[in-house]
């Protein structure tokens, strides 16, 4: 039996799928990094994720009660991200990841 391989090495492996993939995971980060930025620092901890698709971002939140919160720096938001990115941001969506299905953290090594 081999053993298992580590999604990180995966992404290193050649092939167009496993680049795409690799390239998006990195833009969601970055995109995660500069909502952080963003956004009052009592907010930071409880925003788990974030993508910026076709001008729609995407920020995920650790509760309804952190949404409400999040929801009054979305002008400022908007603003800074696509000033940051070059590209507007025409909506934000605001989703709760509910506990337990938070995604893994690329700092700590978990993937």
């Amino acid at each position: 039996m081999q053993n298992p391989k580590l999604v990180r090495e995966l992404l290193g492996i050649p092939g167009k799928r496993l680049r795409e993939l690799g390239d998006r995971l990195n833009e969601r980060s970055l995109a995660l990094e500069q909502v952080r930025a963003a956004v009052p620092p009592n907010l930071t901890p409880h925003i788990l994720s974030a993508g910026l698709e076709h001008g729609r971002l995407t920020v995920g939140v650790t509760s309804a009660a952190w949404a409400a919160r999040l929801r009054y720096s979305t002008a400022a938001l908007r603003k800074t991200l696509g000033d940051a990115t070059g590209t507007p941001v025409i909506s934000v969506r605001i989703r709760i990841i509910p506990a337990g299905a938070a995604p893994l953290s690329r700092e700590t090594g978990d993937a």
